[in-house]
């Protein structure tokens, strides 16, 4: 297959995040991106779909995580560890909670980069992709 005909079958897919456990939401979003719930799959080509999400700042998640959960980067230098809580994330940055959740159950590689990049996360009802007529992912039972 080349890679014309790999973006020709490619279909969008919309989740609305609100009230959605995050960690349940990020596994079915990982799927569809690698492109596992296509009969196709393949683990070293990238086929999978583009996904959108919105409502990205009012997603669930359980136990006591809002205050327990930390998120670490190191800006390169000496002691730059820098720490951020999940509830901080999600004031400053809503979608980057979810892309991280993502991001965390891809390949560490440049396929896992790209199918990453077919990730569209927005923290509010509204997104620029309605020409691409994305079809509801069903999440959960």
């Amino acid at each position: 297959m080349t890679k014309e005909q790999a973006l020709a079958q490619r279909q969008w897919y919309i989740v609305d995040a609100e009230d959605v456990v995050l960690g349940r939401m990020a596994t079915e979003i990982a799927r569809v991106l690698r492109g596992k719930h296509k009969p196709s799959f393949s683990p070293h080509v990238d086929g999978g779909d583009f996904v959108i999400v919105v409502n990205a700042g009012r997603v669930k998640l359980t136990g006591a995580k809002e205050s327990d959960k930390r998120y670490y980067r190191h800006t390169g230098y000496p002691g730059g560890l820098r720490v951020t809580s999940l509830s901080e994330m999600r004031k400053k940055k809503p979608e980057a909670v979810v892309r991280l959740a993502v991001k965390g159950m891809l390949p560490k590689n440049r396929l896992g980069r790209g199918q990453l990049n077919k990730l569209k996360v927005y923290s509010g009802p509204e997104h620029p992709h309605e020409a691409q007529l994305p079809e509801p992912l069903k999440i959960g039972g």
